[in-house]
Formats: structure tokens, C-alpha cells, sequence
């Protein structure tokens, strides 16, 4: 069974007026990410060992394999974007009671929170991602993984709300200011409803 590009949740104008230009998301949802699912079906069609397996069985199955590499980048991009899309939300930006109770406790406070995920965002020279994880220990935490690795694959923890800072994501909207970009993600078009429900 082929992978395929799932529909964005919202509408593709629906985070216009938020700091995400319906160009941006036609651009990065129907060409950026549909490239990464149809790279990886032709991987997956030449290669019988990966066959049946689920997306996460995928980047579990290949990394740390150089010469599978180009299977793990276009697998992770996957991945990751499905995550991404329900990251973002029309109503985003405000941060439920349970999540927020969790974030104080564990970084003192939500403004703290954005600090260090605004500063993993800021420090992830290149292509790449930002995470708000729930590590193995039980507590939140920020991260960063390049190119189109994830928690999953690092093993650091379980996604619960990711930032693309690739290029491509932001360039239409903010040029290279990727420190705008992170802030109007954090306080804008975050879905802290789908962080909180991750945290299970």
C-alpha cells in the first residue's frame, strides 16, 4: 500500500491572516511534502525488506544506515509533516489547562517554555526541526533534530508539538527572519490542543 499526502486539516487560506500566506502552504504542503511521499514509495517499491511496514517501522528500519539514507530523510519528512500540519491551527496560540499546568512544572513557566523552544528553533543551523518533547524521565523538554530527523529516531522522547524551520516554510512570510516565524508559531498558530492530547 503506496503512502500518500494526506489533506492539510484546515483550509489552505485558513492561516492567512495569521502569518502563514496560503502561497506558503500550497508550496510546502502540495509540492514540498507530496515530493517527500512520492520519493519514498519509489524507495519503498525497490526495496522488499520495507514493504508492509508502517511509517514508523520505516525510520526505525533504516537509521544510522548511510546507504539508506535517502530512505530515512524522505520517510522522517513524511512523518514529520503529518505531525506538522496538525501543529498548526486556525485558533492556535493558546495553551489548555491541563498542557499549561505541565509546562509550569516543568520549566517554570509557559514563557519560559517558549523561550527554549524559540532558541532551539533559532539554533538549528540549516534545515531542520524544533520539538517540545515528553522525554523517557517524564518531563517536557525541548529539542532539535536536522534535516528530517526526529525524536523518534533520536529516541530522545515523544513529539508532542514540532516547528519546521526549514527554509521553505517561512521564506514567503518572513524572508530569513526564522526568529519571527518561531514567535508568530508559538503565540499564533500553535495547536497546543493537539501538543496537549499527545501527551496521552
Amino acid at each position: 500500500m503506496a503512502f500518500e499526502l494526506p489533506a492539510l486539516p484546515f483550509a489552505a487560506s485558513a492561516l492567512a491572516g495569521r502569518g502563514m500566506s496560503q502561497e506558503t502552504l500550497e508550496l510546502h504542503h502540495d509540492k514540498h511534502h507530496q515530493a517527500y511521499v512520492t520519493a519514498l514509495n519509489g524507495f519503498v517499491d525497490k526495496n522488499a525488506a520495507l514493504q508492509g511496514l508502517s511509517l514508523e517501522e520505516i525510520i526505525a528500519a533504516v537509521k544510522d544506515k548511510p546507504d539508506l539514507a535517502p530512505v530515512f530523510n524522505n520517510a522522517g519528512q513524511h512523518w514529520n509533516h503529518i505531525h506538522f500540519w496538525n501543529a498548526l491551527s486556525p485558533t492556535g496560540g493558546t495553551v489548555p489547562g491541563r498542557l499549561e499546568a505541565k509546562l509550569v512544572e516543568d520549566f517554570g513557566s509557559v514563557s519560559a517554555f517558549k523561550d527554549a523552544f524559540k532558541t532551539a528553533a533559532t539554533t538549528q543551523f540549516g534545515s531542520g526541526w524544533a520539538w517540545l518533547i515528553l522525554g523517557h524521565d517524564g518531563k517536557l523538554k525541548t529539542t532539535k533534530t536536522a534535516n528530517g530527523s526526529n525524536p523518534l529516531a533520536t529516541g530522545e522522547g515523544k513529539p508532542l508539538l514540532g516547528l519546521d524551520v526549514w527554509e521553505h516554510s517561512y521564506y514567503v512570510d518572513f524572508r530569513n527572519r526564522r526568529p519571527d516565524y518561531v514567535v508568530n508559531f508559538l503565540d499564533t498558530l500553535a495547536n497546543y490542543e493537539f501538543a496537549e492530547a499527545n501527551l496521552g
